[in-house]
């Protein structure tokens, strides 16, 4: 029985997968999100009398969730960047290390996460 889900969300699509460990679903997620940062770049938008550049936009985030609680993801904003994070409502941004990218981050920050749990 699959124990992880891996979530994508962009504009207009959901796409939900699951999985039998987490290091499967890390590797699908970052797999996935890398194939479609591409196309998902955007321009500045104008919303409620406000402007919001490319960075300010999330165009992508893929979430995986599992047993315990587990939730963490990476956001592609409208620029292209990526950013980490753990959570789901509250999310917490992880910091990235030198030289780390933010799916390496997220799978740092998940496997402290699960060792404090354990």
């Amino acid at each position: 029985m699959p124990r992880y889900t891996l979530t994508v969300r962009r504009r207009g699509a959901t796409e939900r997968d699951r999985f039998e460990s987490l290091d499967e679903a890390l590797t699908a997620l970052e797999t996935r999100l890398d194939g479609l940062s591409r196309p998902e770049r955007r321009e500045s938008e104008r919303g409620l009398s406000r402007d919001y550049t490319p960075v300010m936009q999330v165009a992508l985030r893929g979430e995986v969730a599992g047993p315990g609680g587990l939730r963490g993801g990476v956001d592609v904003r409208g620029d292209g960047s990526t950013e980490a994070y753990l959570g789901r409502v509250q999310r917490a941004a992880v910091k990235q290390r030198k030289g780390e990218s933010s799916f390496s981050a997220l799978r740092r920050a998940v496997s402290n996460a699960n060792e404090e749990r354990a």
